[in-house]
C-alpha cells in the first residue's frame, strides 16, 4: 500500500457504556501506538431509544462535527457513509443486530459473546462469507501485543508440551444488591448469567494456548465436562466451572467464572496470577486483568532430581497501553488493516475458533440445564424487538 494511510469509517450501534469505551479508543491518534497505516473515523451513531440520546452520546465523547445521530439501527445501517458497523448491545441481540449490518452490506466487529448460541453464529458467518463482508467477535484481549507476544512465546516451544491452562476471571458482587433481576448480568431476557458475560475471558485463554497455536490439522472439538450453578432470582448461571480436554495431545484448559467470588478480592494483597499457562519445561503467568493484560512472569521448572531444563530465566515482563487509551484501539486496527487487505476474517480471531467456543458455551449450558427463552434462542429473522 505504499504510504497511503487507510482510513475505516465507522458507525456505532448502541450507546451504552462499552461503546463509549470503544469510541474513546477510536479517537486516539494511532501514531501513539506507531501506527501509521490505518486511521480510524466515527461517522454515525445510533440508538434504538431516540435520535437525541445518539446525539448525546456524540457530544460527550467529543466526536466530529460530521458524525450522523441516527434514532434506529435501520437509519445506521442504511448510511453509505459507514463501512463497519460496531455491534455493542447485549449479546441477546448480537444475532440480529449483526444480520441487520450484514444483510445491508457492512462488515461488522460484534462484541462478545457473539451470539447467544452457536446456531446463530453459523449463520451469520455464512452471511458474512457469500456476501465478501469481513466480520469479527470483538475479544480485544486477543490483540493486545501482550497476547501476541504471549502466544508466539508458547509456539516457540520454550515452555515445552503445554499440558495445561488455568483460567478465571470472577468478580466479588452482592448479587442480590448489585444485580436484582434487572441488571444484564443476571437478567435472562438479555442472555444474562456469568458464562456468557465473563466466562468468555476464561474460555478465550484456553483457546489461545490450546487451540489457535495449535497447527489447524491438530486441532479439534475439545471434551465439556462442566458445573454451574444458578441465581435463584432469575435462574441464570452464578458460578460456572469447565474442564475441556483438547484432542489429541490430551492437554487440559480449566475455565471458571464466578458473580460472587473473584480472581483478585483485594487489589492490596494480589491474589495468584489468574491465568496459568503450565508447560513441561515451566509456566506464564498472566497478572492483573484476564482481560486487560499488562504483565506476565515466565517461571522455569526447576528442581533437585532435574534441574532446571528451560533455556529462560525467572523474569516479569510488563506492557504499558499507549497514548492513554484502555486497549480496544488495537482490535480496531485490526479490523482496518483486514477489510483494507480484503481479508474477511482475522487471523487472530477467525471464525471457525469463534464458532467452536459458541459450540462449547452451548454444551456448558446442556450439562447445566440453562437455557434462554425461544426467541433469543430463535435463528428467525427477522424478529420484533431488536
Amino acid at each position: 500500500m505504499g504510504n497511503t494511510t487507510f482510513t475505516l469509517k465507522w458507525g456505532i450501534l448502541a450507546t451504552g457504556g462499552i461503546a463509549k469505551t470503544f469510541c474513546k479508543d477510536l479517537l486516539i491518534d494511532p501514531s501513539t501506538r506507531n501506527a501509521s497505516d490505518i486511521r480510524h473515523q466515527i461517522v454515525a451513531t445510533a440508538s434504538s431509544s431516540s435520535r437525541s440520546r445518539a446525539q448525546q452520546f456524540l457530544s460527550d465523547l467529543k466526536a466530529p462535527k460530521s458524525a450522523k445521530a441516527y434514532g434506529s439501527y435501520k437509519e445506521l445501517v442504511a448510511d453509505p457513509n459507514v463501512d463497519i458497523i460496531y455491534i455493542a448491545t447485549p449479546h441477546s441481540h448480537h444475532y440480529q443486530n449483526t444480520r441487520l449490518a450484514l444483510e445491508a452490506g457492512k462488515h461488522v466487529l460484534c462484541e462478545k459473546a457473539f451470539t447467544v448460541n452457536a446456531r446463530q453464529a453459523e449463520i451469520l458467518v455464512n452471511i458474512a462469507r457469500e456476501k465478501k463482508l469481513f466480520l469479527m467477535e470483538a475479544v480485544w484481549t486477543r490483540f493486545f501485543p501482550l497476547a501476541r507476544e504471549v502466544r508466539e512465546f508458547v509456539k516457540s516451544g520454550q515452555l515445552g508440551e503445554i499440558k495445561r491452562v488455568w483460567a478465571d476471571l470472577s468478580f466479588w458482587n452482592d448479587v442480590e444488591k448489585e444485580f436484582g433481576r434487572e441488571h444484564r448480568m443476571v437478567n435472562l431476557e438479555l442472555a444474562g448469567g456469568a458464562l456468557l458475560d465473563l466466562g468468555i475471558y476464561s474460555l478465550t485463554w484456553v483457546f489461545q494456548i490450546l487451540y489457535h497455536v495449535i497447527p489447524e490439522e491438530k486441532r479439534g472439538m475439545p471434551t465439556v465436562a462442566s458445573a454451574i450453578t444458578k441465581y435463584k432470582a432469575t435462574g441464570c448461571d452464578e458460578m460456572t466451572s469447565v474442564i475441556l480436554s483438547f484432542p489429541p495431545y490430551g492437554a487440559h484448559g480449566i475455565a471458571t467464572t464466578n458473580l460472587r467470588v473473584a480472581h483478585n478480592p483485594n487489589a492490596s494483597h494480589p491474589s495468584p496470577d489468574p491465568i496459568r499457562i503450565q508447560g513441561t519445561l515451566g509456566d506464564l503467568t498472566i497478572s492483573n486483568s484476564p482481560y486487560r493484560p499488562l504483565s506476565y512472569t515466565l517461571i522455569p521448572a526447576k528442581n533437585e532430581k532435574r534441574g532446571q531444563l528451560a533455556k529462560f530465566e525467572y523474569n516479569t515482563v510488563t506492557h504499558e497501553i499507549p497514548g492513554g487509551g484502555h486497549g480496544m484501539f488495537w482490535e480496531a486496527d485490526e479490523c482496518a488493516r483486514c477489510i483494507r487487505d480484503g481479508k474477511l476474517e482475522s487471523e487472530g480471531m477467525g471464525w471457525e475458533e469463534s464458532l467452536v467456543i459458541m459450540r462449547v458455551m452451548d454444551e456448558i449450558r446442556r450439562q447445566g440445564n440453562l437455557r434462554y427463552s425461544e426467541r433469543l434462542e430463535s435463528v428467525e429473522y427477522p424478529l420484533g424487538g431488536f
